[in-house]
């Protein structure tokens, strides 16, 4: 698959500046020793710097940037858990603030394989549970990257990220950490990502290049307005080149 994508539109009104929102930041690690890295998750080439500026544009443009930000794509396969993970890390590697990302796709959970992680007791526990959601996000590779696992799903799962006990919990996250991804089923399966947005600072939709079709893209971006959830950008996700990678780096 390749891995090749770019922001390609980005609602509100973001500064053209490039500075990170370090100030009113919970930071969870010394930011005295804080050095910023590179991403922990296999990315090269220019995968890895259009992830950096999706990261930037999306949440570090602004000063007061989204904190909280769903991952759904159109169709299955269009990459959303892929991207959804990446963005995660590369963002936990350019600030000092927390990191928690969300499975929220409870048709086909895959953030914990991206992560080579455990799919251990998490979202769909959590939901279950009265336990501070602390009990269920586990620390990846980065100081202050975390994952909130799917955990395991039962015939009500899906049934169970409507109600407002997940709105709660949503809540929750974004009092714990500073910038919290869901990854969440794509809008062929379910409203989950219109939905889930609503309660958030908004989605950013995955499509796939050369296979999404445009008028299906339209609507969903009617059915995000009428239900008054932001839509932040559409990342155009396994974007092949005219021309080699070797050379497009030269450009």
């Amino acid at each position: 698959m390749s891995r090749n994508f770019e922001l390609l539109h980005e609602a509100g009104k973001a500064q053209e500046m490039m500075r990170q929102r370090t100030e009113q930041q919970r930071v969870e690690m010394d930011p005295a020793v804080f050095v910023p890295g590179t991403p922990s998750l296999q990315i090269e080439g220019v995968a890895r710097e259009e992830v950096t500026k999706l990261v930037h544009r999306l949440f570090l443009l602004s000063g007061a940037g989204p904190r909280q930000v769903v991952f759904t794509g159109m169709e299955p396969g269009d990459g959303c858990s892929w991207i959804c993970a990446r963005t995660a890390d590369v963002l936990a590697s350019q600030v000092a603030g927390s990191v928690c990302v969300v499975d929220c796709d409870v048709y086909f959970p895959t953030l914990h394989a991206e992560f080579q992680v455990p799919n251990q007791c998490g979202l769909a526990e959590a939901l279950a549970s009265n336990e501070p959601v602390r009990q269920f996000v586990q620390q990846l590779s980065r100081p202050n990257l975390w994952l909130l696992s799917c955990g395991s799903l039962h015939e009500d799962s899906p049934q169970q990220l409507t109600l407002e006990r997940m709105r709660k919990r949503l809540f929750e996250l974004r009092a714990e950490f500073d910038y919290i991804l869901l990854d969440v089923a794509p809008l062929s399966s379910c409203n989950h990502g219109i939905l889930l947005s609503s309660w958030t600072d908004g989605a950013a939709l995955v499509l796939k290049a050369n296979s999404s079709n445009r008028k299906t893209a339209q609507k969903a971006m009617a059915d995000f307005q009428n239900a008054n959830a932001p839509v932040l950008g559409a990342v155009l996700n396994q974007r092949t080149f005219p021309i080699p990678e070797s050379i497009y780096n030269r450009l």
